[in-house]
């Protein structure tokens, strides 16, 4: 048991960094994922049928258990990014009320115009940023 254990194991590392080389059209659903593990341990430590149905439970318990984190992490980021996006956007109002006191009406256009074009350069690195991490 000791053995199959550590089997399953060594066999789940595999497969993860299997997965990690695959790009992100490539994705496989959670069936798929249990049916490639199942099948490469089946192959790799030759298992009988017995094992491949105890195998199966397991790796299935494994795969909803890592998707359920997955989508609980990108509950809880997508929260944390909303938030923080409103604090941000109040925190760049409270500026824009205390530049518009301070400077000329003049200023203060010549002031927005630059901050427009500052928010537009950082808006084209991150679309750069993001079609280079897809081209990985």
């Amino acid at each position: 048991m000791k053995n199959v254990f550590l089997a399953v194991l060594f066999v789940l590392s595999l497969t993860t960094v299997a997965q990690v080389k695959q790009t992100r059209s490539e994705r496989l659903t959670p069936e798929e994922k249990i049916d490639l593990q199942v099948k490469r341990m089946t192959k790799d430590l030759g298992l009988n049928e017995k094992q491949v149905a105890e195998v199966r439970a397991i790796v299935t318990k494994q795969v909803q258990h890592r998707e359920e984190m997955k989508a609980e992490l990108k509950a809880t980021k997508e929260k944390q990014r909303k938030e923080m996006k409103g604090k941000i956007e109040r925190e760049q109002e409270a500026i824009k009320a205390d530049y518009k006191k301070i400077l000329t009406p003049e200023q203060f256009t010549q002031w927005e115009k630059k901050q427009e074009a500052q928010k537009e350069k950082i808006k084209d690195r991150m679309i750069e940023r993001k079609e280079k991490k897809d081209l990985k």
